[in-house]
């Protein structure tokens, strides 16, 4: 799928939506488009540096910074240069930006090297070090810079609607006013001259791209997942064994569909594949069919032991009704004898918008039987609509409208009788769109005096979404955090009529007041429903089930402020329970909030934005507030100024609200952009300095949960919030210093982040918080930024002083899997130090760790490998590792399907080997063990193979070893692989070529 790299409306749109990533968005696919970006990139900064070189040097906003896999040999023609000074570990160019930064940085590292560019000339000279590797280059700088336009330009470029004209224009009218002004300044006025003519030079590129794309989009024909299933469920409406049927049967070979939609497995998945199936046409052999993004083709079928042969037999089809109809003439007849189309009525659209009419109205999906069960269907759901009172009044009939107009009078509304009643149209929307089993009612409904039934009107079944999904273009995508799972689903926990409080019908009846009542009433009965408890369960079921949420939200609507207040107010206590966010958002209550955060009443927005907080923690209810632009509203609260002000102040309020609806809303990808393009960065960087707590648990909550994006961890840093978060890891709260290490977790995954707790004196304090063993989420957050900043040799050498291992060792016993995984994580970097390996032994903290290699957390199992195998670098801790079958059990998890589990566990059984007495007999001792290892050559995975490799190493050392493995053909498998590319993996499999080539040699001249 391809997703944006930056939402700029105008210039860069064409860069944003020309790229296509992977699944997780982390890297760029393999993909000719992608290919055909990146040497446009190429050819355009060579064109820019050579044609326009003032321009070229242009210093940009913000630097590109990537890792690059270039070494030190790579930069030979810089050191010969004046213009860079060069040593063992760097270069460095001698002209500066204005702040003193050089405008190129190259940092040598162990595999490659950390490249920091001001200007496209500089970028220019790394891609002509990089000579042929030039567009692997590009394709790293665009991975680590999500928003190259925003680097160029900067970060205010992507707040404005008008995107890329209003950075020309404010650049050209800096330019004109600094040339009219009496004793400019000529080299200010040069500076301005020349990124206005950048800009026009950037609006260029983007023009190119647009044509190249609309070229490179016209040639070729991408499948979703989605388009597959739709096509195959319209299929299906034609398969049948009478005269008329297209098709005899269509069915996809596999039940089971992955997160992404898909039905291949994962790993036919990288190849494009999307599912498969095996289709029975009426005229012909029955045909197996691959659905890949690049279209629909004909493979080989099942072999005999019943797996697919996935090699292609037909050319490749857009659609499957284009291959059927070269497959089957009877299928290409029969298609083609009448047109169809879709209904388009929403109350017609039973099944979910498939059902397919002709165009002379006659329904063609199904048979009678069929029409009559959904005619059935709708009698009954007409019939428990009329009978359910919670969902009877509409906004115009329940409340009061926009015109301030009041609903019926509760004596017109008891003089109606049931059958008058019918359903508003908000709550027509509600029932199912696809016809799914549902589970059946409870015997009696809160809602219902006379102890009668109705089935509770469901939200959007699956299948609807499903469909929904293809015919909308913001999908159900990115979604991050752990409020991923749809809300909408809840299962209700009813009471027995007789068994509910006083208090569930006294809310019922202020309720009916609400809607029949004149203005003073409405006010009287909302002050009267404050009064209850409004966070107990029954209190909330009871506002609900007598239609009190419409009417509440009706009068979010009307021009009364107390009205809007008192509304406000109860939502947002109520809004606290699941069931009721997804009816609140059914309801479009949500569109009436976002309205809300515009008006100039202070107490307004802040009601408006907690409701908003409370509501959005599902998916459906996040997007909306996007699509109605409430993410820049939100934004725009954060603006109050609070420092030195009183809890209570109305300022302080409005910030503090805004930061949680964010906080909320931060859970979904898309939303992360769209609040990092509001410019809500800066402003939590101001917001965190304050000292009131009620502030910064929201805004730490969502700066960790932003922290997961590369761009937000760079902003975190050079905003200089590390050290606010280091600071209020002693605040006396245990929630806000539990949010400042989660968020200190994820931005230690970079370098100089973690150098910056270590600068701030931030580890002593993370060390300290491993004493809290009793708040498991303070504790998993500690101990996972405590690993994150181990990967620093200087900060392992700081925990060493604060004898932080010995804490860690004791949190092996009795702590869930979230504590666990980081514990292990820890452990395990900090054991690459040899006094740690002997801290832990001395601990007992060797066989707590071989104990966890039997788990079947995955997570878990890497780290806990991973410290293992730190540990066998030790000869007194391999002995305890023997003593305990550490050996046997890491052999085992070389089974494990998980590639990363295989490759932690074959980098561990390394250093056991060298270090184990008699390794040799000891790995002869498990059976199979060594055609296992053999047999994992075959992965896919180039660190699982390169781990192999290393293993094969060591085990070839033992001549039997040796011999056996021969047996199970290693040769041909080492030989195989000696094709490839990738560093990592040549170092290993030389090692195992040459350890194997040692012996036989040895062997020869013995011989």
């Amino acid at each position: 799928t391809a997703l944006p790299i930056s939402t700029i409306s105008n210039m860069g749109a064409t860069l944003s939506t020309r790229a296509q990533w992977s699944s997780g968005g982390a890297k760029l696919d393999f993909s000719p488009r992608n290919e055909s970006l990146l040497r446009d990139l190429d050819d355009y900064v060579s064109t820019l540096v050579s044609q326009h070189a003032r321009e070229a040097g242009v210093t940009f906003k913000r630097p590109f910074e990537w890792k690059s896999k270039l070494r030190t040999n790579d930069f030979e023609s810089l050191k010969s240069s004046d213009a860079y000074t060069t040593s063992d570990t760097s270069i460095v160019s001698t002209a500066t930006t204005s702040l003193g930064e050089p405008l190129l940085r190259i940092s040598h590292t162990g595999s490659g090297s950390d490249v920091r560019a001001w200007t496209f000339a500089e970028l220019n000279i790394v891609l002509r070090c990089a000579g042929d590797r030039s567009i692997g280059e590009i394709q790293a700088c665009l991975e680590s810079n999500r928003d190259p336009m925003a680097n160029i330009v900067g970060v205010g470029y992507g707040t404005s609607d008008s995107g890329g004209e209003s950075a020309l224009l404010e650049t050209h009218e800096r330019l004109v006013r600094e040339r009219m002004r009496d004793g400019g300044d000529a080299a200010n006025v040069e500076d301005l001259d020349n990124s206005f003519r950048l800009l026009l030079l950037l609006e260029s590129l983007d023009v190119k791209l647009l044509q190249s794309s609309v070229k490179e989009i016209g040639k070729s024909v991408r499948l979703s997942a989605d388009a597959v299933e739709n096509e195959v469920n319209l299929l299906k409406e034609f398969a049948g064994h009478d005269q008329q049927s297209c098709l005899r049967q269509i069915e996809f070979t596999s039940s089971y569909r992955f997160g992404n939609g898909c039905r291949a497995p994962p790993w036919r998945q990288v190849h494009g594949d999307i599912a498969y199936l095996h289709i029975k046409p009426v005229d012909t052999d029955p045909r197996h069919v691959t659905a890949n993004a690049a279209g629909y083709y004909t493979n080989k079928g099942l072999k005999p032991d019943g797996e697919i042969d996935y090699e292609t037999t037909s050319e490749i089809y857009s659609s499957l009704v284009g291959l059927l109809k070269t497959i089957s003439h009877h299928f290409a007849q029969n298609i083609m004898n009448q047109e169809y189309r879709y209904k388009g009525d929403n109350e017609d659209q039973a099944d979910g918008g498939r059902g397919l009419v002709s165009s002379d109205g006659a329904v063609k999906a199904g048979d009678a039987q069929r029409e009559a069960e959904r005619a059935t269907v709708k009698e009954k759901k007409a019939e428990t609509s009329k009978a359910s009172e919670s969902h009877v009044r509409g906004k115009k009939a329940g409340g009061k409208g926009k015109s301030g107009k009041k609903g019926l009078s509760q004596q017109q509304e008891f003089n109606l009788g049931p059958r008058s009643r019918e359903p508003t149209q908000k709550w027509k929307n509600l029932t199912t769109v696809a016809e799914v089993p549902t589970k059946p009612a409870p015997p009696k409904s809160l809602f219902d005096r006379k102890g009668s039934a109705p089935k509770k009107s469901q939200g959007r079944s699956r299948v609807a979404e499903s469909v929904l999904r293809s015919q909308t273009d913001d999908l159900y995508v990115s979604e991050s955090s752990s409020d991923d799972e749809e809300e909408e689903d809840v299962a209700e926990r009813r009471q027995e009529t007789s068994d509910l409080p006083a208090e569930y019908w006294q809310i019922q009846k202020l309720v009916r007041y609400l809607k029949g009542g004149n203005q003073t009433a409405t006010v009287i009965a909302l002050c009267s429903m404050r009064d209850f408890d409004l966070t107990q369960e029954t209190c909330q079921m009871a506002i609900r089930d007598v239609g009190g949420l419409e009417v509440l939200i009706n009068l979010l609507e009307t021009s009364d402020v107390r009205c809007k207040i008192g509304s406000l107010k109860i939502l947002r206590d109520v809004s606290r329970n699941a069931s009721i966010r997804t009816s609140i958002a059914d309801l479009e209550g949500l569109e009436t909030m976002v309205k809300m955060l515009e008006v100039p009443n202070k107490e307004l927005k802040c009601l408006a934005a907690e409701t908003i907080a409370n509501v959005a923690k599902f998916r459906r209810a996040r997007r909306t507030v996007r699509q109605y632009g409430g993410i820049k509203k939100l934004v725009d609260l954060l603006q109050q100024p609070v420092v030195d002000k009183p809890e209570e102040d109305l300022d302080v309020a409005m910030a503090r609200s805004g930061a949680l609806a964010l906080w909320s809303c931060s859970k979904s990808t898309k939303n992360k952009q769209s609040i990092y393009k509001a410019g809500a960065v800066p402003l939590l960087a101001r917001l965190l300095k304050c000292s009131n707590e009620s502030v910064l648990v929201p805004v730490v909550g969502t700066l960790q949960e932003c922290a997961s994006e590369f761009i937000y961890r760079q902003m975190i840093r050079t905003e200089g919030m590390i050290e606010d978060l280091v600071k209020n890891l002693g605040s006396a709260s245990e929630e806000l210093k539990m949010h400042c290490a989660s968020a200190i977790f994820k931005c230690a995954e970079d370098e100089e982040s973690r150098d910056l707790v270590r600068k701030f004196d931030g580890l002593g304090p993370l060390v300290k918080l491993l004493k809290n063993s009793s708040n498991k989420d303070l504790l998993a957050a500690a101990t996972g930024a405590i690993w994150k900043c181990a990967v620093s040799v200087a900060n392992v050498q700081v925990f060493q002083k604060l004898d932080a291992v010995d804490s860690l060792v004791t949190l092996l016993h009795n702590q869930p899997e979230e504590v666990l995984i980081n514990v292990v994580g820890a452990l395990g970097e900090c054991a690459k130090v040899n006094a740690n390996r002997t801290v832990i032994r001395k601990k007992q903290g060797i066989g707590p760790l071989v104990g966890l290699l039997t788990g079947t957390n995955h997570p878990l199992l890497i780290n806990v490998t991973k410290a293992v195998g730190a540990c066998a670098n030790d000869l007194e801790c391999m002995t305890i590792i023997d003593q305990n079958d550490g050996v046997r059990l890491l052999w085992s998890l070389l089974k494990s399907p998980n590639p990363a589990v295989q490759s932690s566990a074959a980098w561990a059984i390394c250093p056991c080997i060298e270090n184990a007495k008699d390794a040799g007999e000891m790995v002869r001792s498990f059976v199979g063990g060594l055609e296992l290892i053999v047999g994992l050559l075959k992965s896919d995975d180039e660190e699982v193979l390169a781990s192999v490799c290393a293993a094969i190493a060591n085990i070839a050392k033992d001549e039997e070893n040796l011999a056996v493995i021969t047996d199970h053909g290693v040769v041909a498998l080492l030989a195989k692989l000696t094709t490839t590319s990738e560093g990592h993996l040549r170092k290993h499999l030389a090692e195992a070529i040459a350890r194997y080539a040692t012996v036989l040699v040895t062997c020869y001249l013995l011989s």
